[in-house]
C-alpha cells in the first residue's frame, strides 16, 4: 500500500482529491477515518498519513513551521494574492495522471511573493513583493518542488529593519522633510543608490548555463543555483556602459542576451548584447526618441533572424512619478498620447536604424514573437510582424493590479480589454506601420498576457503561442490559452475560481511539429492551495497536475534549464 507522509509541526495543510480523482481511498489522521474525497486539515499535529495516493511510494515531504501565522480552517484565502507563509521549502509532489517520461529537467518561475514586512508594513502593488523564485524537477514521470526567497539586499535590508529601505515599484521609504535631505534622495534615484535591486520578475538560463533573476532595474541582476535556489549574489556587469534601467525581458539565446537600456538623461534607448560566457554587454547602437519627455516603457520587446525592434510607448517614464511618496495612478509613468506611438527597426548586424516607423497608441508588457516577410521577387524583407499581448492603449490595466483590488474581486467583470496586437512594420521607408487584431479577441475572452512559444521560432514566422486569457466575469486573467495564429483559433484551459500564472512552452527533444511538447503552469486554486499543471502541447488536454500541499502566491516568469547527462 502506498502512502506518503508529511511532517513539520504546524503546518499549513490542505490536501485534497481533484475533480475527478479515485486515487484517494481514505485519509487517517491520529485514528481517524475520513470520507473519500474530503479535504482535510489538522494543524496542531505532529504527523499525517495519506493511505492508497500513488501506485508507487514516495519520499517524505518536509515542511518547515510557517513563519506567519495561518488563516484559520473558515478564513481560506486564494493563495495567490496571499504572501508566502515560509522562507523556504522542497518535496516530492503527488501526482495525478502521467507525466511524459521524455521530460527532465528544471522549471523555475520568479515572482513576487512576499507583499509584507512583518505585521506593519504592507504593500499595495502586485508588483512590489519580495520575490520568490519556485523550482519544479521533473524526472522519471516524478515531480519535485522547492521555493526560496532571493535574497536581495533590499529584501535582506527590509527584513532586518523591519522596514522599506528601497524604492519599489509603487512603494518609496518615507521622504526627507528639509531640502538638503530631498537633493540627496534627488542624488541616490539618479545614481540607482536608492533603486530596489528586488529581482522579482523574470528568470533566464544564460548560454553558459547560468540563471539570472532579473527586475527593471539593472542593479536588479541578481545570479541563482538553479539546484538549491541560493542567491549567489549580484550579477556585476563587467563594462562600462552603466545605465540604471534596462528590459525586464532580455533576449536569450545559446550565444547572446540582448536587451534595451533606457535613457532617461538623452531620451531614447542603448541596444545591447552580451556574449554567452562573459559578463561584459556591448552596444549595438542607439535609437534618439521622436517624442514626449522621456523614453517609453520597454518591458520587453521582440527579435527577428536579422533585426531588433525598440518599442516607443506613449506610456513614458516620469522621474516627477518616481520622486513621489505616494504613487500615482500610472505609478512611475506618464500617459503622453499627444507624444504618438513609434516602432524602431535596427540591424542585428551594424546597429543602424532600416525603419522609424509612427503606429497606433499602444500598451503592452509582453512582446510575443516577431518575424519577416519577404514579398519581392528578390527576396528581400519588405515587413516585419511583430506580434504582442496589447491592452487596447489602456492605461488603466496597472492601477487594476494594485493587491486591494485583486483581492476584493466581487464577481464584477472589471478586467480591461486585451488582445494579440499585431504590427506590420513596412521597411520600404514607409511613414507609418499599423496595428491590428491577430485573431477575434472575443475568442480568447478579451484577455491577454503572460505568454510563451516553442523557443525554436523565435523571430521565425510562427503558428502558436500559449497566454494567460479570460473567462468573463473576472478581475484578472484566468484562464490558459492556445493560440492558432495560421487558423485564427483557440483552445481554452479553465478551472472554477483558480488563477493559473504564466504558460510555459517545452518543446519535447527531436521534435519536429511547432506544438509537440507540454505547457507548464502553477495554478492557485479557490480553496487556498496548489498544485503544477501539465497539458498537451498539441491537444492542450490536461495529462497532469502535481500537488502542492499549500498554495503559491501569483507568479510572473520562467525558464527551462535542461537536464544534462
Amino acid at each position: 500500500m502506498a502512502s506518503i507522509l508529511f511532517t513539520g509541526a504546524g503546518s499549513n495543510l490542505f490536501p485534497s482529491t481533484s475533480k475527478d480523482s479515485n486515487e484517494f481511498e481514505s485519509v487517517r489522521i491520529k485514528g481517524l477515518s475520513l470520507k473519500k474525497g474530503l479535504p482535510f486539515i489538522d494543524r496542531n499535529m505532529k504527523e499525517l498519513t495519506i493511505t492508497n495516493v500513488a501506485t508507487r511510494p514516495r519520499h517524505p515531504v518536509i515542511i518547515p513551521d510557517p513563519s506567519l501565522p495561518p488563516e484559520t480552517v473558515n478564513d481560506r484565502k486564494l493563495a495567490a494574492w496571499t504572501s508566502i507563509k515560509q522562507e523556504r521549502w522542497e518535496g516530492e509532489l503527488l501526482v495525478h495522471g502521467e507525466i511524459p517520461m521524455w521530460l527532465r529537467g528544471t522549471y523555475l518561475r520568479n515572482g513576487p511573493g512576499l507583499w509584507n514586512i512583518g505585521d506593519d508594513y504592507q504593500f499595495r502593488h502586485l508588483f512590489d513583493g519580495y520575490a520568490t523564485l519556485v523550482r519544479l524537477h521533473f524526472d522519471n514521470g516524478r515531480v519535485t518542488a522547492a521555493h526560496r526567497q532571493i535574497e536581495s539586499e533590499a529584501y535582506k535590508a527590509a527584513m532586518k529593519n523591519k522596514k522599506l529601505c528601497y524604492n519599489e515599484f509603487s512603494e518609496s521609504p518615507p521622504k526627507p522633510q528639509n531640502f538638503l535631505s530631498h537633493i540627496g534622495e534627488l542624488a541616490n534615484l539618479f545614481s540607482g543608490t536608492s533603486l530596489t535591486d528586488n529581482a522579482n520578475t523574470g528568470v533566464v538560463r544564460l548560454g553558459d548555463g547560468r540563471v539570472i533573476c532579473l527586475t527593471e532595474t539593472v542593479k536588479g541582476s541578481i545570479e541563482i543555483d538553479p539546484e538549491t535556489l541560493e542567491t549567489i549574489g549580484r550579477f556585476e556587469y563587467s563594462d562600462s556602459l552603466g545605465g540604471l534601467i534596462h528590459s525586464a525581458h532580455p533576449v536569450v539565446t545559446e550565444t547572446e542576451l540582448l536587451t534595451v537600456l533606457p535613457d532617461l538623461m538623452k531620451p531614447g534607448y542603448r541596444v545591447v548584447r552580451m556574449k554567452a560566457g562573459t559578463n561584459e554587454r556591448k552596444l549595438i547602437g542607439r535609437v534618439s526618441c521622436r517624442g514626449g519627455p522621456a523614453p517609453g516603457w520597454v518591458h520587453s520587446f521582440p527579435v527577428t533572424e536579422n533585426y531588433i525592434l525598440v518599442p516607443e510607448m506613449p506610456l513614458r517614464y516620469s522621474a516627477r512619478n518616481l520622486m513621489r511618496a505616494e504613487p500615482t495612478p500610472l505609478y512611475k509613468f506618464e500617459w503622453h498620447p499627444r507624444s504618438k506611438a513609434f516602432m524602431h527597426v535596427m540591424s542585428r548586424a551594424t546597429g543602424d536604424i532600416v525603419a522609424s516607423v509612427e503606429v497606433p497608441l499602444f500598451v503592452t508588457f509582453h512582446f510575443i514573437n516577431a518575424y519577416e516577410i519577404r514579398e519581392d521577387k528578390e527576396g528581400r524583407v519588405t515587413a516585419i510582424i511583430a506580434d504582442c499581448c496589447e491592452h487596447n492603449a489602456d492605461t488603466s490595466i496597472l492601477d487594476k493590479l494594485r493587491l486591494n483590488n485583486l483581492r476584493s474581486w466581487s464577481h464584477q467583470d472589471v478586467l480591461p480589454h486585451a488582445r494579440v496586437g499585431r504590427f506590420i512594420i513596412p521597411l520600404d521607408g514607409s511613414p507609418t506601420g499599423k496595428l491590428e487584431s491577430a485573431l477575434d479577441p472575443d475568442k480568447h475572452g478579451r484577455g491577454m498576457d503572460m505568454c510563451s512559444i516553442n523557443p525554436s521560432f523565435l523571430g521565425k514566422k510562427y503558428s502558436y503561442a500559449y497566454a494567460c486569457g479570460a473567462r468573463r466575469p473576472c478581475n484578472f486573467p484566468n484562464t490558459l490559452t492556445k493560440i492558432d495564429l495560421s487558423e485564427k483559433t483557440t483552445q481554452n484551459w479553465h478551472e472554477e475560481g483558480a488563477v493559473p500564472s504564466e504558460p510555459f512552452f517545452v518543446a519535447r527533444p527531436g521534435a519536429t511539429a511547432e506544438d509537440d511538447g507540454v505547457v507548464i503552469s502553477m495554478v492557485s486554486d479557490k480553496n487556498g492551495g496548489g498544485y503544477a499543471v501539465l497539458l498537451d502541447g498539441s491537444t492542450f488536454e490536461e495529462i497532469a497536475r502535481a500537488e502542492f500541499p499549500y498554495g503559491l502566491p501569483y507568479g510572473l516568469h520562467g525558464c527551462w534549464v535542461p537536464k544534462t547527462g
